[in-house]
């Protein structure tokens, strides 16, 4: 498994010394891979020259592809308020971004951006729109940076920014075995995330020196998860009849052995929550709950007793509150968590910018850079495969919120 390491890179100062006060300009000098010039003492001077103005000849189009109708038209839209938001803050004129709407169809949205000009797609989101897009840009020839989580969808061109739940999953593992932890277990949704999560943790878990000793698929229903649960615990209510001796019957609770220490829920939080009052019925007590990425779009699970001191693995929170305060005083209302993979994305189009004459196509091998890149969710690079490698922290569930156990590392080791 890829693992991260410190070590000395290029990385801009600017995003580990973050201020809320100096976002607009620290952004700027991120996006050009450069941290914050100090000012030289000198004589005072008047106003600074205004930069000769950038035609329209001379930028790139780059295309960002969201839903921004039908039931994803809020989450895309937050993402469009934040890529614009990004442009913006770099103070680029080297970019001209235009937004597509996915929501009619993403192979239609692809096709009038590639006829409009656009050298390089950022999104669009879902897993089958990023398919359509995949072959409408391979065929161009244009690059796609996508949001989706499928890392089975990059290559050929196309990049996956998406959180990856085998990214999360083996962060989370590694912590837990570093506390002791030797024995897992897991449940799992059925269908993709569910096949993909599975394969991850039995990976994670060997490369780990752990052992997985049961992993329970279910479907997202409560009859499904409470069945999951009991092949889990191998049996039904851990209780037993007992006569009392005027005769009355009473039902005990019998003390089950469990044979894992630790189990993974690879599902959002709120299925979690769901299947607490089954674990309990089953007897799981004392166990460490381990969940992945999903469970960081979801700061309602420190409200949940049953939820403190669960462990998972996400990238770094601390500059996404800064950003989402910035974006609430532009916008009026709080982003999405996924926000900001539309901030990151121009961010990073920004800064090769610089390297790619207006007209030309795109250069793809930029993004090959060993020393990648930073931004609001911290530290990225693409590998061979084209998806997102990223550091990660661990955090806990507590009742004031989440707290990080292990934080991101700063730098790839390579």
């Amino acid at each position: 498994m890829a693992q991260l390491a410190i070590g000395r890179q290029r990385f801009p100062r600017s995003w580990r010394q973050f201020s809320a006060l100096a976002l607009a300009a620290l952004l700027a000098s991120c996006a050009t891979g450069r941290g914050p010039v100090k000012p030289t003492p000198g004589p005072a001077a008047g106003p600074a020259p205004a930069k000769p103005a950038v035609s329209e000849a001379e930028k790139q189009r780059v295309a960002v592809l969201v839903p921004t109708t039908g039931g994803n038209a809020a989450l895309g839209q937050s993402i469009a308020n934040a890529a614009n938001l990004a442009l913006l803050d770099s103070g680029s004129q080297r970019i001209r971004l235009t937004i597509y709407n996915t929501g009619p169809g993403a192979g239609a949205a692809a096709r009038k951006a590639l006829a409009e000009g656009n050298k390089l797609i950022i999104g669009p989101l879902l897993a089958g729109e990023v398919r359509e897009v995949k072959a409408v840009a391979g065929a161009a020839n244009v690059p796609v940076l996508a949001f989706s989580n499928d890392s089975a969808l990059a290559g050929g061109g196309t990049y996956i920014l998406g959180f990856q739940p085998r990214q999360s999953i083996d962060r989370v593992v590694q912590y837990a075995r570093g506390q002791g932890i030797e024995r897992f277990a897991a449940l799992v949704p059925t269908g993709d995330y569910g096949q993909r999560a599975s394969s991850a943790y039995l990976d994670a878990v060997k490369d780990a020196g752990g052992r997985v000793t049961a992993i329970a698929p279910y479907a997202r229903d409560s009859k499904s998860l409470s069945a999951a649960i009991r092949k889990l615990t191998g049996g039904g209510d851990p209780s037993k009849v007992q006569v009392r001796p005027d005769g009355t019957v009473a039902r005990v609770e019998a003390k089950r052995r469990l044979n894992f220490d630790a189990l993974l829920i690879a599902d959002s939080g709120k299925i979690a929550i769901a299947a607490l009052p089954a674990l309990s019925k089953s007897g799981v007590t004392g166990v460490r709950l381990l969940g992945t990425e999903l469970w960081n779009t979801e700061p309602g699970l420190a409200k949940v007793a049953g939820m403190h001191g669960a462990w998972f693995a996400s990238v770094p929170d601390g500059t996404f509150r800064q950003f989402s305060t910035h974006y609430r005083g532009r916008f009026g209302a709080a982003p999405y968590r996924l926000a900001s993979l539309g901030y990151d994305a121009v961010l990073l189009t920004n800064r090769i910018a610089s390297r790619w004459p207006a007209g030309k196509p795109f250069p793809e091998a930029t993004l090959r850079d060993r020393d990648g890149f930073s931004g609001i969710d911290g530290i990225f690079r693409f590998g061979e495969s084209g998806v997102a490698l990223r550091a990660l922290e661990v955090q806990q569930i507590d009742a004031g919120g989440f707290k990080v156990l292990s934080p991101a590392a700063p730098t790839f080791g390579n």
